[in-house]
């Protein structure tokens, strides 16, 4: 099993990002954490503190490619990542998708890809150097097929699970392991606002306590909870065309 000491969060301010950092802080670790919330990364900052992390936080833009690899590679610098968790995403579509309006089409994909893509890259050849290393990429449930509503997320979420399922192939031979998230409904600032059901919601605590354990194993994918994850499977196996229809299409 893996074992954890330099870590590197982002979307560290709230929900699962939030979970994880306070769940992995412990004397010896170092964890560079970001958040767009200052105010809130600064409390989960001080929190990890108190349990005797060593903390690097920044309010740090991950679409700010520049800004954000300076400041990954001088934490690296100082303490040599061996996991990178790529969580930060946003989910604002609007109605009928934000079809009126594809700027908001355009952030989205901007951050839930293009900030996956800028947090592996700065530290990703200082990995393969070391020989060692865990990414874990957070893509969602919602990423597998097409659903009724906020259809730029979900399109973001299959990009990025996609993406980091085949460089799991790549890196292997460089000692290096990747892990794609798949949440269902976890309580967070993304699900409050959320206008359709949301079953078997799960919270952020257990949310971060099933993830550990599958990064601990290097688990080629974590997806949970169980309930979600077995109505997303059916899915899939089912005709296009049934699928559809159980979706009103």
């Amino acid at each position: 099993m893996k074992r954890f000491s330099s870590i590197v969060i982002t979307g560290a301010s709230s929900g699962i990002g939030e979970a994880l950092a306070l769940d992995y802080a412990a004397p010896g670790v170092a964890l560079a954490l970001t958040g767009r919330d200052s105010g809130r990364l600064e409390a989960v900052a001080g929190a990890c503190r108190a349990k005797g992390a060593t903390v690097f936080a920044g309010a740090i833009d991950v679409v700010d490619r520049d800004a954000f690899a300076s400041w990954l590679t001088t934490f690296d610098d100082a303490h040599p990542v061996d996991l990178i968790l790529a969580n930060a995403g946003i989910s604002i579509d609007k109605d009928n998708s934000s079809l009126d309006d594809f700027s908001v089409i355009r952030q989205t994909l901007d951050v839930n890809v293009g900030g996956v893509l800028n947090t592996v890259e700065p530290l990703l050849s200082r990995l393969i150097a070391r020989k060692n290393g865990q990414i874990a990429v957070v893509s969602s449930l919602a990423g597998f097929f097409g659903l009724p509503y906020s259809a730029s997320y979900n399109a973001s979420k299959a990009a990025v699970r996609v993406w980091g399922e085949s460089i799991r192939y790549v890196l292997k031979k460089d000692g290096i392991g990747v892990s794609i998230i798949c949440p269902g409904f976890v309580r967070s600032r993304l699900t409050e606002t959320a206008p359709f059901p949301m079953p078997f919601m799960m919270s952020a605590e257990k949310a971060s306590a099933i993830i550990r354990k599958g990064l601990a194993a290097n688990r080629a994918r974590i997806a949970f909870p169980l309930g979600t994850k077995a109505a997303v499977w059916l899915g899939l196996v089912l005709p296009g065309r049934w699928s559809a229809r159980l979706m009103g299409g």
